[in-house]
C-alpha cells in the first residue's frame, strides 16, 4: 500500500504561479492551492494527513496589495506545518530570512560576504545621523521589501532631512528601514543567480539603466525605451517588461557564495542579486529571494523551461515524502 497525498502550493500572488500550475497540470501531478488571501487553520488540525509537502509561495511584497495581514500570519502556519512534520519546502526560516532586509546583510556580514554599506533605523528622526560613513547619494528603502515600493533616493544631506521632517520616509509594515549606500552599476547591470534545491540552475545578466537604478531592478527601472514601469522591472519580469536579459555564467567563486548563503538561509528554491560597484570594481550582494519564479521566458533566455526542472524535483520530493510518511505510520 502506497501513499499519495498530494503537493500543497501556498501562495498569495496567483498570477505569478501561473507557469508553476500549467506544468503540474500538464503531467497530471496531484496537487492542491492554498490561497493565502483566505486561508485559516486550526490548532489542532493534521495537516500531515492532507498534504505530502507544502511549497511556500508567499511574498513579502504582499503589503503593497493590501495583503499585509497574510505576512505574519504565514509564519505561523508554516511553524504550524513544520511541528506537525510536514515537509515545508522555503519553510519558516526561509520565509523569516526574506522578511528583512536588515536580516540578511546582518546574515551577509557573518558570512563574510561583500554587501553594500548600510544602517538600520526605525525614526525618521534616525536618517540623517545613520548616513554618517556612508558615501552619497544614499537610499531610505523599508526593511519588508516588495518591487521597490518605498525605496527613495537622496542626494544631500539636505534632501534627506527635509525628507524626514516632512513624512517623506516609507518606513513599510514593521516601522524598519534601512539607509544604504546607492550603488553605481558598472557596465549598468546586475546579475540575479538562482538556485533549486540548494543548488546553481542559472543566472541572468539584467541591463539597467543607470539613472534610474537604485540597488534593485525592481526599485525603479525604464524599459529601454524610457517609460517607467508601474511596477518596477524585476529581474524575472525583464523578458516581459523591455529590460534586455540575457544568460550569464558567473564565476564558480560567485556560484559558491550564493549556494552558502542559501543555505544558511534555509532557501531551497530562490535567487540572489548582486551588482558590481562602478566606483571601486567591488562585487557587492544586495538582495536574498526565497520567493524566486524564474525568468520569463526561460527557453529564449537560459535554453530550458526551469518550471519543468522544479516540477521534476517537486515530484520526486513529493514521492519521498509520501514513502516517509508510510514508514513512519507502520
Amino acid at each position: 500500500m502506497s501513499r499519495n497525498l498530494p503537493i500543497a502550493i501556498y501562495y498569495e500572488q496567483p498570477h505569478w504561479f501561473k507557469p508553476l500550475f500549467a506544468e503540474l497540470d500538464r503531467r497530471g501531478t496531484p496537487y492542491v492551492k492554498l490561497d493565502a488571501v483566505e486561508h485559516s487553520y486550526t490548532p489542532d488540525d493534521h495537516p500531515e494527513e492532507l498534504y505530502c509537502l507544502v511549497f511556500n509561495r508567499m511574498s513579502p511584497s504582499a503589503w503593497n496589495r493590501d495583503h499585509g495581514d497574510q505576512i505574519f500570519y504565514t509564519v505561523g502556519y508554516l511553524e504550524h506545518l513544520e511541528m506537525r512534520g510536514v515537509r515545508v519546502i522555503n519553510g519558516v526560516q526561509a520565509f523569516r530570512s526574506e522578511l528583512s532586509k536588515a536580516s540578511q546583510l546582518s546574515l551577509l556580514d557573518k558570512l563574510n560576504l561583500p554587501y553594500p554599506k548600510a544602517a538600520v533605523i526605525h525614526r525618521a528622526s534616525q536618517a540623517v545621523k545613520a548616513t554618517a560613513g556612508l558615501r552619497w547619494p544614499v537610499v531610505v528603502k523599508p526593511n519588508i521589501g516588495g518591487s521597490g515600493a518605498g525605496v527613495t533616493r537622496f542626494n544631500t544631506v539636505e534632501e534627506l532631512a527635509h525628507a524626514a521632517a516632512t513624512h517623506g520616509l516609507a518606513f513599510g509594515l514593521d516601522s524598519t528601514a534601512l539607509v544604504q549606500e546607492f550603488i553605481p552599476a558598472r557596465d549598468q547591470h546586475i546579475v540575479r543567480v538562482e538556485i533549486l534545491n540548494g543548488k546553481f540552475i542559472y543566472a541572468i545578466k539584467v541591463h539597467i539603466t543607470g539613472e534610474t537604478f537604485d540597488l534593485c531592478p525592481a526599485d525603479i527601472c525604464r524599459t529601454t525605451g524610457g517609460v517607467e514601469l508601474s511596477r518596477g522591472a524585476c529581474a524575472i519580469d525583464a523578458p516581459k517588461s523591455g529590460i534586455r536579459v540575457e544568460a550569464y555564467d558567473p564565476p564558480q567563486p560567485v556560484i559558491a557564495e550564493v549556494e552558502r548563503m542559501m543555505a544558511a538561509c534555509g532557501i531551497d528554491v530562490g535567487g540572489v542579486e548582486y551588482i558590481v560597484d562602478d566606483r571601486d570594481g567591488s562585487l557587492l550582494y544586495y538582495d536574498i529571494n526565497a520567493l524566486s519564479n524564474f525568468v520569463a521566458d526561460g527557453r529564449n533566455v537560459v535554453g530550458f523551461d526551469p518550471f519543468e526542472k522544479l516540477v521534476d524535483w517537486l515530484e520526486a520530493e513529493a514521492v519521498a515524502a509520501n514513502a516517509h510518511e508510510l514508514v513512519g505510520t507502520r
